[in-house]
């Protein structure tokens, strides 16, 4: 296939442009850098097939030839990221959508959205499945990423029913692994870098509140797997596996070998309480469920965090 993928040099982004191109396909690569890096496609630099384009997918998307499958991953997706640039974060759930999806419109193209488990905000149920319509604030200051791609959803399903766009939705829980930047705010490479610099760890509120880590080989795997789905409605993929940030807190210091102390902060406004994916439709539609265990996952991210912290 020959597929353009958006907010390709990201974190996520990235891994799926090397997952792509190991088996084959040819990939363009849009991105502008506001959050994503050159550094995360530097294995994949000069080799046939990928082509890397620095462009803001909200100003304009023009792409030469055909094309068989667009991915729209472009968007900061850290708190941090998207208090900072919160006009470019519902831009680019917008106006950068429209653009994605008017080219796969355009060139016949299958279409796939990046959307996430934040559509759902603090959720009253759990875990979360597809069918839960969320608990949002739609003007707290997360709202810029949670309405920026419920906005995105919903377009997405428009030109599904009005174009007949051959389109994915792709629910993405938490997901971590190498290449995530060192600042990146949150939580996995917050612990990390701290433990790893005999630092507190910072954990907000109580630490009671819980969420669910993918590896990224696992998130890749299952992105993969929904492009090649004939099914248009969105399907979760994370893991099931629920815990405390506090927990996670302990784990990360264990892992480490940190001597940090544990401190705990203030609890950001609408900071969801639980954050668990019911992953029932992306076992029963794509087979697919994760394989890497949260201590191996960590083991590797910490021997990356190592790598580039020296």
């Amino acid at each position: 296939m020959r597929l353009l993928i958006t907010g390709g040099a990201g974190f996520i982004g990235s891994h799926l442009c090397d997952m792509l191109m190991e088996k084959g396909h040819e990939v363009i690569c849009i991105d502008n850098f506001a959050t994503g890096t050159p550094q995360n496609l530097l294995q994949l630099e000069g080799r046939p097939g990928f082509s890397l384009v620095r462009q803001d997918v909200t100003e304009h998307l023009d792409v030469e030839g055909p094309l068989d499958y667009v991915l729209h991953f472009a968007s900061p997706a850290s708190p941090v990221d998207y208090m900072n640039l919160p006009i470019q974060t519902l831009k680019v759930g917008a106006l950068g959508t429209h653009k994605a999806l008017g080219v796969a419109k355009a060139k016949g193209a299958r279409f796939l959205l990046a959307s996430t488990s934040e559509v759902y905000g603090d959720p009253e149920v759990n875990p979360q499945p597809e069918g839960y319509w969320g608990h949002v604030n739609p003007i707290g200051p997360r709202s810029v990423y949670d309405e920026a791609k419920r906005f995105a959803e919903a377009l997405t399903m428009a030109y599904h029913r009005i174009h007949g766009i051959d389109t994915r939705i792709s629910r993405i829980f938490n997901t971590y692994g190498p290449r995530m930047r060192l600042k990146d705010g949150r939580v996995i490479p917050n612990f990390i870098m701290q433990a790893l610099s005999q630092q507190p760890i910072s954990v907000f509120g109580d630490g009671s509140q819980t969420r669910s880590f993918s590896y990224i080989s696992d998130m890749v795997a299952g992105i993969y797997a929904l492009m090649g789905a004939d099914y248009h409605l969105p399907v979760n993929l994370g893991n099931p596996q629920e815990m405390t940030v506090l927990e996670l807190a302990r784990r990360v210091r264990d892992l480490t070998g940190s001597s940090s102390s544990i401190v705990f902060r203030p609890l950001p406004q609408d900071d969801p309480q639980r954050r668990k994916p019911d992953i029932g439709r992306a076992r029963e539609l794509l087979g697919w469920e994760p394989k890497v265990g949260l201590e191996e996952g960590l083991t590797k991210t910490i021997a990356w965090f190592r790598t580039v912290m020296t």
